[in-house]
């Protein structure tokens, strides 16, 4: 125990030298924080139209102020020609284009019906979805007023839908990711600082120094990852600091929960940094393969899309990927204020992650003693 102790002290001392590491472990991971909660959402906002008003009448202006008074859109043009703002399609100035057609108020008023025709990008299909889903809604709004106009009182739907959401009322999608990122952030302060750290002794050649030492093989690896496994739990306990001081993340569980689920999930990404770092020769071929891992896993993390929309094979090779269970863990235990009971599935998974990936990396780490 002594002797890991001060195999702790040398590298504690050594990464507080590092005057180029301590803003990649303490500024960056903050600065990521704070921009990636208000990049990465779905939400659409400021959506580019195009009108084409080939009536120019008082129905046809009625159904424009619509969308003027929609803080989800913002008209960029009118045209009295589709050609126009087609083009304005192509060149990605416009996401929609909104064309009435010539005797759309005549139509309205002699046979109570009319048609206009909407033009969506659909590239990015999730935004052509929502795209599509916003701008029906305002034209049932639209329907609703003339409706009201036509016969005086407003018309009711034979079937009422009144909508709760729950853990998320005000559908904030910060209060969503900012969790997700929280355990990214985690994720990339364990994962490629503990995968270049004992290849980095390679490189300099040092390594060798250590393995002719008393040094046993157990002490040395401790060592290494210990002082990690304490800077990502700080980088956590500050993370949700921030989240709760300036994004007002919602705390509903016991925080004690996320911090046990934590310690052992940054032991399975301390293995995994150290299964990387024994199979290279250079801190370039690490960043590499934990670069590669680090993708794969955060995108069928359940970070951007839910897990259940993805095929079947993808779900069952999402077994082995442990940045799912801890953002499932701590979404469950903030946002719906879970118990110990509930994620106790992906606790044990993740206990059992984390013994085989470090059973694998110190058995395939070689040191001659």
């Amino acid at each position: 125990m002594r002797t890991i102790f001060y195999i702790l002290q040398k590298e504690f001392t050594q990464i507080f030298r590092n005057k180029s590491m301590l803003p990649i472990m303490f500024v960056m991971p903050i600065v990521q924080l704070l921009v990636l909660s208000f990049a990465a959402t779905f939400e659409m906002k400021n959506i580019k139209i195009h009108i084409v008003d080939m009536d120019k009448t008082p129905q046809s202006r009625a159904m424009i102020s619509k969308f003027k008074g929609s803080k989800f859109y913002s008209i960029i043009n009118y045209a009295d020609a589709y050609k126009i703002a087609e083009n304005d399609l192509k060149t990605n100035k416009a996401d929609v284009i909104l064309q009435i057609p010539q005797y759309f108020e005549r139509d309205l008023m002699k046979e109570d019906k009319a048609s206009v025709q909407l033009t969506i990008n659909a590239i990015n299909g999730s935004a052509a979805g929502l795209i599509n889903a916003y701008t029906f809604s305002i034209i049932k709004d639209f329907n609703s007023n003339i409706l009201m106009d036509n016969y005086g009182q407003k018309i009711e739907m034979p079937i009422q839908i009144n909508s709760s959401f729950w853990y998320n009322p005000q559908l904030d999608y910060k209060t969503y990711m900012v969790p997700g990122i929280l355990v990214l952030l985690v994720t990339i302060i364990g994962l490629f600082l503990s995968a270049m750290n004992v290849v980095r002794e390679k490189e300099i050649g040092t390594i060798e120094q250590i393995n002719v030492t008393p040094i046993h093989k157990y002490q040395f690896i401790a060592g290494k990852l210990i002082p990690f496994w304490f800077i990502a739990m700080f980088e956590l306990a500050f993370g949700l600091l921030i989240a709760k001081l300036i994004f007002t993340l919602p705390v509903l569980g016991n925080v004690g929960i996320v911090f046990t689920v934590a310690a052992v999930y940054i032991l399975a990404v301390l293995g995994i940094g150290l299964l990387i770092s024994t199979i290279t020769n250079t801190q370039q071929q690490a960043m590499f393969i934990a670069w590669f891992f680090m993708v794969v896993f955060l995108l069928m993390s359940g970070l951007f899309t839910p897990i259940e929309s993805m095929p079947n094979w993808a779900q069952q090779i999402n077994i082995i990927n442990p940045i799912a269970y801890f953002i499932k863990v701590i979404r469950m235990v903030l946002l719906k204020g879970s118990g110990f009971s509930d994620i106790l599935p992906e606790f044990f998974s993740l206990v059992v992650y984390a013994f085989a990936v470090l059973t694998l990396a110190v058995r395939l780490y070689k040191k001659r003693n």
